[in-house]
């Protein structure tokens, strides 16, 4: 058999042949290929660069949830929201829009202690919830030494009201409403009048405090907490917009624009006292 002859050197592997000669490959009409000008024309489609104004979150978010992300900004101001309901110590089912009370503490001790922080404020739209869980939320945001101040935007019923009231200044929306009824309590309940003298304990709680940082009265409160008639099968009252403000529950109607500026101005008025306490 005669041995074929696959070049020059045809023990080395892999062996690549020469390209044959043939017509000269013309470019297409109408195209002319310059990589040094294409790139120098159209700096955004050179490898590696990002186009401006768009960011990877930016086209995930788009895509997975239809939602443009929110403009970045640096403020002073931090945005708290309260919204759906409120859970304490049992979990709810995965289907509830709730608003964990664990999650909300150490967000509300970071605030105190973040220097570039100088507001909170708090925005709820939540159908009550854990009563303990709600109060302890409530505390904390009145403990705090930076301004605060809360709007009611769709509602702010049952443990929502003492969140709301727990700011320095309150606002509710027009059309907002806040429910304000008894405490309940579900599953199994013993039937002994130590069980009774606890919730009796448990609603004094939640009336003394929204009493102390509100304008209502206990009396008035109990009145509207007890009141029949108004709600169909149950017992309590419902304040729409005006009505929170005119009992003394609310201090003013208003939005999210009022209640950023009522913010910015209770800050000026922290810093001209801090600057009149420093020694000169």
């Amino acid at each position: 058999m005669k041995e074929r002859n696959f070049g020059s050197e045809p023990s080395v592997f892999p062996f690549i042949p020469t390209q044959p000669p043939g017509p000269a490959i013309e470019p297409e009409p109408g195209r002319h290929e310059d990589p040094e000008r294409d790139n120098d024309s159209h700096p955004d489609q050179q490898p590696g660069r990002r186009i401006p104004g768009q960011t990877k979150s930016t086209l995930e978010a788009m895509k997975e949830v239809g939602t443009t992300p929110t403009p970045e900004i640096k403020s002073n101001i931090h945005c708290l929201t309260i919204i759906g309901q409120i859970e304490g110590h049992l979990v709810l089912p995965p289907q509830n829009k709730t608003t964990k009370y664990e999650h909300m503490i150490p967000q509300l001790v970071a605030l105190e202690q973040a220097p570039e922080i100088e507001g909170i404020l708090i925005v709820l739209n939540t159908v009550g919830g854990d009563v303990e869980a709600g109060l302890a939320i409530a505390e904390m945001i009145a403990g705090m030494s930076k301004p605060t101040v809360s709007v009611v935007l769709g509602g702010g019923h049952s443990i929502g009201v003492p969140i709301a009231v727990g700011t320095q200044y309150s606002y509710i929306a027009n059309t907002a409403s806040m429910t304000i009824h008894p405490i309940r309590l579900n599953g199994l309940v013993i039937g002994v009048p130590q069980t009774y003298e606890y919730l009796d304990k448990m609603q004094d709680r939640v009336v003394r405090f929204t009493t102390e940082h509100s304008r209502i009265s206990g009396e008035k409160y109990r009145e509207l907490m007890f009141r029949t008639g108004e709600l169909a099968r149950d017992i309590g009252t419902v304040l729409i917009g005006r009505e929170a403000v005119d009992v003394g529950l609310i201090d003013e109607v208003g939005g999210i624009g009022d209640a950023v500026k009522k913010l910015k101005d209770l800050i000026e008025e922290g810093k001209k006292k801090q600057k009149e306490v420093l020694p000169q």
